[in-house]
């Protein structure tokens, strides 16, 4: 059986195949101004990659953003299910997903069998999302996968006290004229994500195994301000931003198999 996952998310456009309760592959290109196009592009892509033929994938999952887009989909279910599902297909040991992607970020609380038993959701303001880093980086004239290796190198993280993406990027164009180090204003800029994120983390009771998703988990810097704020260790996948979309597959899988 052979099942696929397609994630449209704000930036990004994924598809997985899980094959006989295996991964068979994955892709990863940008959305664009067309999801419907992007969806079937990604997924076109990875059947060339892998070989498998449209016609031998027995059921397909959308979810992200734009999953609605997904007109060939059999089914679209929200990204919270997805991450979940995606998450313990990765980590069986995981109990709390972190979710920050583009457009909102989510923290969501898994029982012992894997389901989603509680989330919290930021959705109405960039910040602490990825739109949020994008702006910050944008300011400093600064490549966003840079922003972990900066940060690293920080005497003090710089103050940025809004909570405003517009407010902020202010804050940090102040900071600039005053000539504060890049890499302070990068520590800093990961502080105030953090903290945004941790509020609603803490909500949730986070405490251990966490997983963070969504393609912010490739900026290590952020990663370690959200270890610090919250106490605990995060673990990150090589998969961090295809997590939604393999968790589409499974569930396709399971739904196939049970029908």
């Amino acid at each position: 059986m052979i099942t696929a996952g397609i994630d449209i998310g704000s930036i990004t456009a994924k598809a997985a195949l899980i094959k006989d309760g295996e991964l068979a592959g994955t892709r990863l290109d940008f959305t664009g101004y067309n999801a419907p196009k992007a969806g079937r592009r990604v997924l076109d892509d990875l059947l060339e990659k892998t070989g498998i033929k449209k016609q031998e994938v027995d059921f397909i999952i959308s979810t992200g953003y734009g999953r609605n887009s997904v007109d060939f989909a059999d089914k679209s279910i929200t990204e919270i299910t997805c991450h979940g599902a995606g998450a313990r297909f990765i980590d069986p040991g995981v109990c709390f997903v972190i979710d920050v992607g583009g457009q909102d970020s989510k923290v969501i609380k898994l029982s012992r069998d894997g389901k989603v038993v509680d989330f919290a959701m930021n959705d109405k303001c960039a910040a602490g999302t990825g739109r949020f880093l994008e702006v910050m980086a944008r300011a400093l004239e600064s490549d966003l996968d840079e922003f972990g290796e900066l940060s690293a190198r920080a005497d003090v993280p710089a103050a940025i006290s809004s909570i405003c993406t517009v407010f902020a990027e202010s804050e940090v164009i102040s900071l600039i004229s005053k000539g504060e180090s890049r890499e302070n204003m990068i520590a800093g800029i990961h502080e105030s994500v953090a903290s945004r994120i941790s509020a609603m983390a803490k909500r949730l009771g986070v405490t251990g195994p966490v997983m963070m998703t969504g393609g912010v988990a490739k900026n290590s810097g952020a990663v370690r301000a959200l270890e610090n704020k919250l106490g605990v260790s995060i673990r990150v996948s090589p998969h961090a931003q295809l997590t939604g979309a393999m968790g589409a597959a499974l569930l396709a899988a399971r739904m196939e198999q049970s029908a």
